[in-house]
């Protein structure tokens, strides 16, 4: 595309969420949201979101995609030129924390303008097609009495795969926790649990050991997710395969993490490994590795990469950001499929007017 980028313009939102997040490190009750929109003359052209994690960074997130606006003003619309542009420009700083996700949402709302400007879905760009994409739902830490009418729920949308977090106390909670949603969703189902990071190796194994009766899918970041041995070392010994990847920055970090053992799945975040672009690289390594690749959040855009992902393997369902979209993503019978042009998104701005920051 040859037209002119005029302006790049963020704003913060506050969204609640049907589920609230519960994790072994707190509860996150509402989605802290950054909407990026990329201006051509007076037209958003493209648009994308961030999730800031907590509403501390909206601000500083806010403020540094305008900082970056001025050295994208008057270039074309070019994702991957524009993307080696930053490479360039932040080699010695580096391009982890808030500038990585800055620059990665910056090139999902190209990615998104140059598929609006071509009137065609992201994922066909790439060469794919918009086929549906099997999904797993997401949760948080779920106790199995008080949730199971979400769980059973969760079934009858035809979910094949759940996800839910553990770790927020002791072994014997876990074992409550992950027995209890087995029996609701029966033995063919997928079940995957996720640690937030929150133990030592030692534990991860010793805890995992007795888990596995329960025919755990994955385990996913038991350990910090820079401690690569530690997660090696819970591959191992545990019995459980180990999912991690949503911490990863850039292409780079993945190329590591697979080549120190750390994984037996890969969950790249299109936010921290670099947008669309980023993802592309990042995808080429797993496949030299058949590295299984599933997606972290960003449900919508994630859709279009694991679409042409060739060891594509689970698209997470957690809806951070329906609330002020015009149309939501929408499940089918467990599949959700890459919707467009470009993301497939568009800001329902009553809603967004209600929950700015």
């Amino acid at each position: 595309m040859d037209q002119a980028i005029a302006d790049v313009r963020a704003r913060a939102v506050v969204v609640p969420l049907a589920r609230p997040l519960r994790t072994a490190s707190g509860e996150i009750p509402a989605a802290p949201l950054v909407l990026i929109d990329v201006l051509v003359e007076d037209e958003v052209a493209g648009s994308a979101y961030l999730f800031a994690y907590s509403p501390v960074t909206l601000k500083a997130l806010v403020a540094l995609i305008g900082d970056l606006a001025p050295l994208l003003r008057g270039k074309t619309i070019a994702p991957a030129a524009r993307f080696a542009e930053f490479e360039r420009s932040f080699r010695l700083l580096g391009k982890q924390g808030l500038l990585g996700m800055a620059l990665s949402g910056i090139d999902m709302a190209l990615w998104d303008a140059l598929g609006r400007g071509l009137d065609r879905p992201v994922c066909q760009i790439l060469g794919g097609t918009s086929a549906a994409l099997p999904a797993y739902d997401s949760y948080g830490v779920v106790d199995p009495v008080a949730d199971r009418a979400r769980l059973e729920a969760s079934l009858r949308q035809g979910f094949k795969a759940i996800k839910i977090k553990i770790g927020n106390g002791d072994l014997a909670n876990d074992i409550a926790a992950v027995s209890g949603v087995r029996k609701i969703i029966g033995p063919a189902v997928r079940l995957m649990v996720d640690y937030n990071q929150s133990l030592i190796a030692p534990e991860a194994v010793r805890r995992l050991r007795h888990l596995a009766e329960f025919d755990l899918h994955w385990v996913e970041e038991p350990v910090a997710a820079e401690d690569h041995i530690g997660h090696a070392q819970v591959r191992r010994e545990s019995g459980v395969a180990v999912q991690t990847g949503e911490n990863w920055w850039f292409a780079s970090d993945m190329a590591k993490a697979i080549a120190s053992g750390a994984c037996d799945f890969a969950m790249p975040d299109l936010m921290k490994i670099g947008g669309v672009t980023g993802w592309l690289r990042a995808m080429g390594i797993a496949e030299a590795a058949a590295m299984p690749v599933s997606s972290h959040l960003f449900v919508e855009a994630s859709a279009h990469v694991l679409a042409v992902t060739p060891t594509a393997h689970w698209l997470e369902y957690l809806d951070v950001a329906g609330k002020i979209l015009r149309q939501p993503a929408v499940v089918e019978d467990g599949m959700v499929r890459p919707r467009g042009p470009g993301l497939g998104m568009e800001w329902d701005e009553t809603a967004v007017a209600r929950y700015l920051i």
